[in-house]
């Protein structure tokens, strides 16, 4: 779904990104972990072609990012922000449509795919109705995916969405995450600190450090064997979180 070929972005002051190969196959949750400044939003909005790369090249579905037609390569990928990120004079219902609507659907269209959205994000009745400040964190989370999920894309990019989230409603949040990703079959990749998390919704894990790759593996490979010492404090730092530890999440 994405390639990235000796791909590098730099920041004033040294921050950024590479030199990164990584490929991302298709229907397969990737989740980006690392500590702060280790590189992972700058991948993300790599991928969704925010900022081009200043080496290498990005391919989504084999076509250069970002592309002659930017509008519509991201119309095959759905975005969610931390926080939700929906318009607070909007209702919930037309937070979700925006982008539906803006393209011209017929309502009974949107309707019928909004209802059928809300029920695979288990969004309660009536919430759709709502204004954002009348919802919990926890539902207006699910109302940004639902908005992501509108167009039906190719792929789902997720910026550390359940990073304000009290620990209860993430929990429950990652559990509903794990399932809409298995239902669905799409590719999705998470950017997040928390190994917990990763853990929990990722097909394969890719940490960062310093913008460069530290350990690329299989949640069992990285949490069993670390590649180096920085891997082993990583996840030495969070290991009573993850599941089956007995730590809780």
């Amino acid at each position: 779904m994405f390639h990235l070929s000796g791909v590098t972005k730099r920041y004033p002051g040294g921050e950024g990104l590479g030199p990164l190969d990584l490929a991302v196959p298709a229907g397969r949750t990737l989740c980006v972990i690392g500590p702060s400044g280790s590189g992972k939003s700058t991948l993300l909005r790599l991928l969704l072609g925010l900022v081009p790369p200043d080496a290498g090249s990005v391919r989504f579905e084999g076509r250069e990012v970002p592309g002659e037609d930017v509008l519509a390569l991201r119309r095959r990928m759905g975005y969610v922000v931390q926080g939700g990120g929906l318009f607070p004079h909007l209702t919930a219902g037309d937070n979700a449509a925006l982008l539906a609507r803006h393209l011209g659907w017929e309502e009974a269209r949107l309707a019928a795919r909004l209802l059928e959205l809300s029920r695979l994000v288990r969004l309660p009745p009536g919430a759709l109705a709502r204004y954002p400040r009348q919802l919990s964190g926890g539902q207006a989370q699910r109302v940004s995916l639902m908005r992501a999920l509108v167009l039906d894309p190719a792929v789902l990019l997720l910026d550390e969405p359940l990073g304000a989230l009290d620990p209860v409603t993430r929990h429950d949040l990652q559990v509903d995450l794990r399932d809409a990703f298995r239902r669905l079959g799409k590719t999705v990749v998470v950017v997040t600190h928390d190994l917990a998390e990763a853990v929990s919704l990722a097909d394969r894990l890719l940490l960062l450090r310093d913008g460069r790759v530290a350990q690329e593996g299989s949640p069992a490979e990285v949490v069993a064997s670390p590649a180096d010492e920085f891997v082993a404090r990583f996840v030495g730092a969070q290991r009573e979180r993850l599941p089956g530890s007995g730590g809780g999440a």
